[in-house]
């Protein structure tokens, strides 16, 4: 069977199966699921029971697909997402996002962990994503090659703008409110493919390319996001800081990813659940 057909499917179940009918989608990234514990009138999916869709491997990533209200705006949250490292080709990766596209979502808002290449960065913070750089896109890794489907989007879309700047702003100006102005950042997303960390020369060389934050995910769901033509919101947070000194005795690992997570998570979903509200 076609992807074209999985997709519509998995669509055509989704809505048979709830009267939720979202405009906002949400991507939890590492330990950041809680967000979907925020929804009222929960209908939880798990992946493995929806036709279809693929499952997720990582510690960290529930595995559900979750539709419900949150502060009264109909959404629906993926508490784990899929990638590219777990041995899926990057169409499996940003397969959600069709499906999210044949649901009618409109905003797609997406959250990962990530480490701070910007010296000027703390863990804990919080880094709006402004642009990305597309690692694996370069060595070929696109999840729009191949044929074009027009009814998603046109063939050769625009990625400049790939990041909402409105909604940028909107948040910029509710940290003020919530209190979450001094640990707000704002800068480059990098993606690897991982699932291997990186190494002090990559680091280095990530720096000198301009990224602020590195990661193994959100790009390709980003970009076939846009392609379908959703407006798109994506935050970082800085679970750990690179190592870029060979004389440092410190070691990235998933469980400094996790507890920081946890530190960080209300301030997270603070920002996420007042920027829906505003949309």
């Amino acid at each position: 069977m076609t992807n074209h057909l999985k997709t519509t499917k998995t669509a055509d179940w989704l809505l048979a199966n709830t009267d939720t009918r979202p405009k906002v989608a949400i991507i939890c990234g590492s330990g950041l699921g809680g967000l979907a514990d925020l929804l009222d009138k929960k209908k939880a999916f798990p992946y493995d029971k929806i036709p279809h869709f693929p499952h997720s491997t990582v510690q960290g990533h529930k595995g559900q697909l979750v539709f419900g209200e949150l502060n009264g705006k109909q959404c629906v949250c993926m508490q784990g997402r899929f990638h590219f490292y777990e041995g899926y080709n990057i169409a499996t990766v940003t397969y959600p996002v069709r499906v999210f596209f044949l649901l009618g979502i409109e905003t797609l808002i997406v959250t990962n962990a990530a480490g701070g290449l910007n010296p000027k960065f703390k863990v804990g913070d919080i880094m709006l994503i402004k642009d990305h750089i597309n690692m694996p896109g370069f060595a070929g890794q696109n999840p729009l090659c191949g044929r074009n489907e027009e009814r998603f989007g046109v063939r050769f879309p625009c990625m400049s703008d790939a990041y909402d700047r409105d909604f940028a702003r909107l948040t910029r100006e509710m940290a003020q409110d919530l209190g979450c102005d001094s640990f707000l950042q704002e800068g480059v997303y990098c993606m690897l493919a991982g699932p291997s960390y990186e190494t002090i020369a990559e680091c280095r060389v990530l720096q000198m390319l301009g990224a602020d934050a590195v990661g193994m995910s959100t790009v390709p769901e980003v970009v076939v996001a846009r392609h379908c033509g959703m407006r798109v919101f994506g935050l970082s947070l800085i679970t750990n800081k690179v190592v870029t000194d060979y004389n440092s005795t410190e070691r990235a690992n998933h469980e400094e990813v996790l507890e920081t997570t946890r530190m960080r998570t209300e301030d997270l979903q603070k920002l996420v659940s007042n920027l829906v509200t505003k949309m």
